[in-house]
């Protein structure tokens, strides 16, 4: 399509909008998501889960778009912003920073899976809502630069093919840049430090997306994790959790996944474990099998009122969770963790 001499001046003017390189993504995730599948299929075995594409198509979730898109309950928990800035304010009235680590969606990483060219950032509108937090004043961390320069990194990829978390190697990432963020605090100078040693092992899973899929499966996912433990070679004997940790990292199943075991695929290699490593300290984990929208305050502000002294000895909050919980989550309520 030709431009007018008209449209060429506004685009060199730069009054002529550019076009939207997510548009394409959300096209595309709306068509694969509509499929009766549980589980979407696309090229070289990368499996995704059709909610988390239908985030990605729905457009914006926040303000007055929320209630049209999401899957709370109730129209009023819809909208993710004011949950979070009413978090924010209480934490602020107690001292503790909050740091907020969307995990970005596996597609906005391997878009190239699903036949879309992910060259660039997919991820416009959350790109938008992230400047809303911060000029709000949330700290947030943005990790999909860092995931698309490693999505084809020596250790493997920085998502689970089989599976709907990020990869061992990609919580290795996001615990470098929380470290970041906090290594110079002045508080953590006066914390106890442990010595950790790391050992990096390949290991077989049974993905929650493989075990969706229907007929004949295909062979199990192998994946390399950064075991993390005491002792005289790495992961000998785990780093326990610790309520009186200055951190705790909070959220949905991305801060189990790798740590807990089970279900969560292996013990000693998840998020909690890599940053425990980083900043020399253990750290508390409350940490969801499900929403980590509004579930894991309701969890955080049961262990505050069960320990009136709890939240005294509390820093730093890193809530961690899947994008797709702006949307797909049952809601976005306020919860009273600080007790007025």
């Amino acid at each position: 399509m030709k431009l007018t001499l008209f449209a060429l001046l506004l685009l060199a003017t730069g009054n002529l909008p550019a076009a939207d390189p997510g548009a394409a993504l959300r096209e595309t995730s709306a068509a694969r998501a509509a499929e009766a599948s549980p589980v979407v299929t696309g090229s070289d075995g990368w499996l995704f889960l059709p909610a988390e594409l239908r985030h990605i198509s729905v457009g914006k979730f926040w303000g007055d778009a929320a209630a049209g898109v999401s899957k709370a309950t109730k129209p009023e928990a819809a909208d993710p912003l004011p949950a979070i800035l009413d978090f924010k304010k209480q934490l602020d009235s107690l001292g503790i920073e909050l740091i907020l680590l969307p995990v970005p969606a596996k597609a906005f990483v391997y878009a190239n899976a699903l036949d879309v060219p992910g060259a660039e950032r997919l991820d416009t509108l959350h790109q938008e809502f992230y400047e809303k937090l911060r000029e709000n004043g949330v700290t947030v961390i943005d990790l999909l630069p860092e995931l698309l320069a490693q999505k084809a990194g020596e250790n493997g990829p920085m998502f689970c093919k089989q599976d709907t978390h990020w990869s061992g190697m990609a919580t290795v990432v996001a615990a470098e840049k929380i470290a970041a963020l906090l290594k110079d605090k002045p508080w953590l100078k006066d914390v106890p430090k442990i010595k950790t040693v790391t050992t990096l092992n390949e290991v077989e899973i049974s993905g929650d997306l493989w075990g969706m899929l229907p007929g004949d499966k295909p062979a199990k996912e192998k994946i390399k994790l950064r075991f993390v433990g005491t002792g005289e070679s790495g992961g000998t004997t785990a780093i326990a959790e610790d309520k009186k940790s200055p951190v705790i990292l909070m959220g949905d199943s991305h801060t189990l996944v790798f740590h807990s075991g089970g279900d969560m695929l292996a013990s000693g290699a998840g998020l909690a474990d890599q940053l425990a490593h980083d900043l020399q300290i253990p750290i508390d984990v409350i940490g969801v099998r499900g929403s980590g929208a509004t579930p894991s305050r309701i969890n955080l502000m049961r262990r505050a009122k069960g320990d009136p002294t709890y939240l005294a000895g509390k820093n730093a909050l890193i809530w961690c969770f899947t994008v797709r919980e702006f949307t797909e989550s049952t809601g976005w309520s306020k919860v009273p963790v600080v007790k007025e």
